[in-house]
């Protein structure tokens, strides 16, 4: 059993950097607890004060963002580069090969909280919410985005690591899934991690949920809002579910699919666990 975790004891309270949190201090089936400062995640850089850059770079010693956007998003959302860091383009949504999974229209991103209030009452923006993290687990061109993020995570010898999407939840949260399951998490907690982005955006959620409720909403279409603003756990539940029966469970899905080894997974349980 893990201790229950708290959003307060995870965040890092940046100026203009949403949703952004550490790993450290979590404890591992092992025993064993991450590294505080060590893994960060969160969301775009692209209104990262002065300072949020400077601590990034001097404070937690940063050495490789992972941005895991599309062209577009990167295109209108420009990253503030971090000094000192590599910032590596993944995108793990495919857009670009022949069974490439579903998103939003390009236009969609120069404003996306208006937009997901007309896509909630749509039929595409209702199965776009229940399928995104579905389709993202059974995309090759995905697993091997993810597969790639952690290899270049084993690859970074030194100082912290970031990854991020725009606000830090779905694509961030499922790379935040696979780093726990090798570093020897359980579900629970994997599963709670995910779940702090819902704690993070309460507000976000509670003030556009009562304008889709004003706007004569339902349950169905809180639930894309809950998906879109926040993240649906009981669809990223039913995908893990889907790991296990599909491919065989997280441990079988990360050798086979993640391409990560034993020996990968001790260099990483080495660098960034401590006792």
């Amino acid at each position: 059993m893990h201790e229950t975790i708290n959003l307060k004891n995870q965040e890092i309270l940046f100026d203009g950097i949403p949703n952004a949190r550490e790993l450290g201090g979590y404890r591992m089936s092992d025993g064993r607890t991450i590294k505080h400062g060590m893994l960060l995640r969160g969301g775009y850089l692209v209104h990262a004060s002065t300072d949020d850059i400077r601590r990034l770079s001097e404070e937690f010693h940063v050495k490789n963002v992972f941005d895991f956007r599309t062209e577009t998003e990167r295109k209108y959302q420009p990253d503030t580069e971090v000094p000192g860091a590599k910032n590596t383009w993944m995108p793990t949504i495919d857009m670009y090969t022949d069974k490439k999974v579903e998103s939003f229209p390009d236009y969609a991103y120069r404003d996306l909280a208006n937009y997901l209030l007309t896509a909630a009452f749509t039929d595409k923006g209702k199965q776009l919410a229940h399928d995104l993290y579905p389709a993202m687990i059974d995309n090759e061109y995905t697993q091997l985005q993810y597969a790639s993020f952690l290899q270049q995570i084993i690859n970074t010898e030194e100082g912290a690591v970031y990854w991020h999407c725009s606000q830090g939840k779905d694509r961030t949260g499922l790379g935040s899934a696979f780093l726990l399951a090798v570093l020897g998490a359980d579900r629970k907690l994997i599963i709670d991690d995910f779940d702090l982005s819902n704690v993070a955006y309460e507000q976000e959620l509670t003030d556009i949920k009562q304008k889709i409720r004003n706007m004569g909403g339902g349950q169905e279409e809180l639930e894309v809002i809950q998906a879109f603003i926040g993240v649906s756990t009981k669809n990223f539940i039913d995908s893990l579910g889907i790991i296990d029966s599909k491919y065989g469970g997280m441990d079988e899905y990360i050798s086979n699919q993640l391409m990560i080894g034993e020996n990968d997974k001790k260099i990483l349980r080495d660098r960034f666990l401590e006792e």
